[in-house]
């Protein structure tokens, strides 16, 4: 199974890949969701873990990405895309919750077309 390792001087937290719903940008660090709903803080931006995910997944790494400056979303859980109300719904649709983001509607028209794509 896949995972990131985050280490800071005190700490250190496994990110498994597979149980990660989105990671959302808080400034100079990343909060990480997991399917569970359990959140944690990794002191790294989205760029980096943007970064980490290309080096480590390779060209499973597609199976993140990156939805304008505050979000990079695990494609699994993509469950509804609504443009109009600005809402990107991510789930597996097996167990709670549902994860609501709000995300511009430029960044989920493309979001979109690329779904269509794939």
């Amino acid at each position: 199974m896949l995972s990131l390792i985050f280490n800071t001087r005190d700490e250190q937290t496994k990110v498994e890949l597979t149980k990660v719903v989105y990671f959302e940008a808080d400034g100079n660090y990343t909060r990480v969701t997991f399917l569970n709903g359990y959140k944690i803080a990794v002191s790294a931006g989205l760029s980096k873990i943007e970064h980490l995910l290309e080096e480590q997944l390779k060209e499973q790494a597609q199976q993140f990405i990156r939805i304008g400056r505050q979000y990079i979303v695990n494609r699994a859980f993509i469950f509804q895309i609504n443009v109009l109300k600005q809402k990107l719904l991510l789930s597996n649709m097996e167990s709670l919750p549902v994860f609501s983001l709000s995300v511009s509607k430029e960044a989920l028209k493309n979001l979109k077309a690329l779904q269509i794509k794939k």
